[in-house]
């Protein structure tokens, strides 16, 4: 039997309106594809509906990716406009983002949900420490690695990426940052790069959920259309508000802003791994 019904939908979507907005000017502001806000709101509102909680972040992450691919190309644009892409990195990048994606999209499809909550949850935490107590330098100079550093690093963020439900600058900024990278510029790279993860995520989750029970009403897989109809324009649109807010704060309050959310974030996915293991 099916957990939803169209009054159900409508919570769901009534979220997807508040994560849209939200997630649009995170996308642009950080870099981020807006995941990092749509994963956790879709994840609590299909939880609140009743959803059966084995594929519940499978669906919040499918329909996450396939927003990404429409959110980063608007947040890019804008970034690319203001010379914020390092257009060799990103050609240097992109075949092992390609190759983690499809890898971690697999492996997001078909492993239990609480293990994509947990590895969301982890990675977010690790992050938002950085970002918050590492310094950044004045004048970051980026660092050379040869080719296969690059295709390791690649793989290892499209993996994580493509399970998370997120465009890539969640790992890829402080990543970025990091090798050197000036914080806007590893943020307007990042923004681009959720393309190349959005896409392919997107298709892998469609198709691994093809056929499973319990669905939302309107979806094609793990990817609930009704609910990324809805938050698609409204990310594209609020993206271009987070990219001029990018470029005209301080480096150290992008960075700090970035790490707090983060936090906040994760430790609200920890409270429900920790819920879901107390009432089994």
């Amino acid at each position: 039997m099916n957990a939803f019904d169209l009054g159900q939908l409508l919570p769901l979507l009534a979220i997807a309106v508040t994560a849209g907005v939200a997630g649009g000017i995170l996308a642009g502001l950080l870099g981020v594809g807006g995941g990092i806000v749509i994963v956790p709101a879709l994840y609590l509102a299909l939880s609140t509906a009743g959803m059966d909680p084995a594929i519940t972040m499978q669906v919040a992450v499918g329909t996450s990716l396939a927003t990404i691919v429409f959110t980063s190309l608007s947040s890019g644009y804008g970034h690319f406009k203001r010379g914020a892409i390092d257009m060799d990195l990103l050609k240097l990048w992109a075949p092992s983002l390609l190759v983690g994606v499809i890898v971690g999209a697999l492996l997001g499809g078909y492993v239990s949900g609480l293990i994509l909550v947990g590895v969301f949850a982890t990675v977010a935490a690790l992050v938002a420490i950085d970002m918050i107590f590492r310094k950044t330098k004045d004048d970051p100079t980026p660092r050379g690695f040869a080719k296969p550093v690059w295709a390791v690093l690649g793989t290892i963020t499209g993996a994580l990426s493509a399970m998370m439900g997120i465009g890539g600058g969640t790992i890829g900024v402080p990543l970025l940052n990091f090798l050197g990278y000036d914080i806007r510029r590893a943020v307007g790279t990042s923004a681009a790069i959720g393309f190349i993860i959005g896409l392919p995520g997107a298709v892998v989750y469609a198709l691994t959920g093809l056929g499973a029970e319990g669905l939302p009403p309107f979806s094609l897989g793990y990817v609930n259309l009704a609910a990324a109809a809805i938050i698609i324009p409204l990310t594209s649109s609020f993206a271009h508000v987070g990219v001029k807010l990018a470029h005209s704060i301080p480096r150290r309050a992008l960075r700090f802003a970035f790490g707090i959310f983060l936090m906040i974030t994760s430790l609200r996915m920890l409270f429900d791994l920790f819920k879901a293991f107390a009432i089994s």
